[in-house]
């Protein structure tokens, strides 16, 4: 990434669906979203179950109806800023401004960090839940395997989003470096800053320019000049 903006080349150049779905970033984008789907239709369809005696569903995760709503709601949540953030990359390229893609990458840096936060408190609910779960609230362990599949790849979750974030956090580096350079940059002969001194020559080709003063000449320099009258005005 090395010369571009912010993990990008310079803005209007075709978008490329091979290069696209070759970055680290988007294939992350992409793993996560699958997950956020494993997790949050594995928990609508059979996280809920009743039992015969009774009319209403409840929630497997020990009859905790705030955790079944945490995995969905995570999960749709996810699922949408997965697909935004995969928009804004094929985006991000045609962006020209440097300062709107600085903030397009600090915006990934803290939403991957929020998510893989997020995924680590759902990881340690819905496994603490499972686990006090009462045999006999759900004698057929019904949804079982759906219960697990949704604690699997939370955890999970949390590793692809921290990864994003930390590559997110790496493109903000190099790309605040080259954008650095480039705006703070000035020619000294353009800086009009600068004071402006008379230029000559050196003596020969090993000596330096120098700089020399001008000074007005003085009527003494000339008395000794034949030819040479002082006038007073």
């Amino acid at each position: 990434m090395e010369g571009m903006a912010y993990g990008a080349g310079k803005a209007g150049g075709a978008f490329d669906p091979q290069m696209f779905v070759r970055q680290p970033h988007s294939v992350l984008r992409m793993v996560s979203w699958v997950f956020s789907i494993v997790i949050f239709g594995s928990i609508a369809n059979e996280g809920y179950v009743n039992r015969p005696d009774e009319v209403e569903e409840y929630c497997i995760f020990n009859r905790n109806h705030n955790a079944c709503n945490y995995g969905v709601t995570m999960g749709t949540l996810a699922f949408l800023c997965c697909l935004a953030f995969l928009a804004l990359d094929v985006y991000f390229p045609q962006i020209s401004s440097v300062k709107d893609r600085k903030k397009a990458v600090l915006a990934d840096v803290g939403v991957s960090a929020f998510w893989s936060f997020m995924w680590f408190v759902g990881f340690c609910l819905l496994t603490n839940q499972w686990q006090v779960s009462k045999p006999e609230d759900n004698p057929l362990k019904e949804g079982a395997d759906a219960a697990r599949a949704s604690i699997t790849f939370s955890f999970f979750s949390i590793f692809t989003w921290a990864a994003q974030s930390v590559l997110a956090f790496q493109r903000y580096r190099i790309g605040a470096d080259s954008a650095l350079f480039s705006q703070d940059y000035t020619d000294p002969s353009q800086d009009p800053s600068l004071p402006y001194s008379s230029y000559t020559g050196g003596d020969d080709l090993g000596s330096p320019p120098t700089a020399i003063p001008y000074q007005q000449p003085s009527n003494e320099a000339f008395e000794g000049t034949p030819g040479y009258q002082s006038q007073d005005y």
